[in-house]
């Protein structure tokens, strides 16, 4: 039977293989985009799809956002895929780098799940964060966004605790570096030259998600980290 799923990120990277693959085997899509240009382009990219139209950097609006969906009564998976980063020492970060990065990464994932529980409680469905290493371990140059990862760990442990007599389970996705648009940015703001085959293929977290979101019921990937493999 066809799932419901609600995708942030999907425009990109690792969310926007995850979306491909489950459209590709039937399920219903209800993608994040950020205007509508951009929801122009996910409906072009999944037809089937319904967009729900929303700038996770301004969480407030998300409530509004989420009451004009078209939504249904009940959400199988929630996939916080959306994500930003932003390097710098903390000697030089701006405020507006810190405020920016724990919005979207964090108060965003916070306040979408808030707000669809109700029907991922009434699938008894899943909710899935796609963190990252930063997410358990915190580089020179990486504070804010580690910091943000950090808490969105935090987030999924104490929503797991509590949502479980729901029967709504809850999943953290560690990736290491990987292949991905982010991973670009990443390298332009190191100064490092990018190889792309020099890391994790986001085919390979996709897979590890959907393993998660299908594992049967009895049973919860609680965290999975998601290293590179030798070489």
């Amino acid at each position: 039977m066809p799932q419901t799923h609600l995708i942030t990120g999907a425009g990109s990277g690792i969310g926007a293989l995850v979306a491909q693959r489950l459209a590709d085997r039937g399920d219903r899509l209800v993608l994040v985009a950020r205007d509508a240009a951009r929801a122009a382009d996910l409906t072009a990219a999944f037809p089937t799809a319904a967009p729900l139209i929303v700038d996770l950097a301004h969480p407030e609006r998300l409530a509004d956002a989420v009451a004009a969906a078209d939504f249904p009564d009940a959400v199988d998976t929630v996939i916080h895929a959306a994500g930003i980063v932003d390097l710098g020492e903390v000697a030089d970060l701006p405020l507006s780098a810190w405020t920016s990065q724990v919005t979207v990464n964090l108060v965003a994932p916070a306040e979408l799940t808030r707000l669809v529980l109700p029907r991922v409680r009434a699938a008894k469905g899943q909710v899935v964060f796609v963190n990252s290493g930063a997410g358990l371990t915190a580089h020179p140059q990486w504070a804010a966004y580690a910091a943000s990862k950090h808490g969105l760990k935090a987030l999924a442990d104490a929503l797991r605790g509590e949502e479980a007599p729901h029967g709504v389970r809850v999943t953290t996705v560690y990736p290491g570096r990987t292949a991905t648009p982010m991973q670009a940015k990443v390298h332009e703001q190191e100064g490092a030259d990018y190889r792309p085959e020099a890391f994790i293929d986001p085919a390979s977290v996709v897979t590890a998600i959907l393993t998660a979101i299908d594992l049967p019921r009895d049973a919860v990937i609680s965290d999975v980290t998601v290293r590179p493999g030798p070489r």
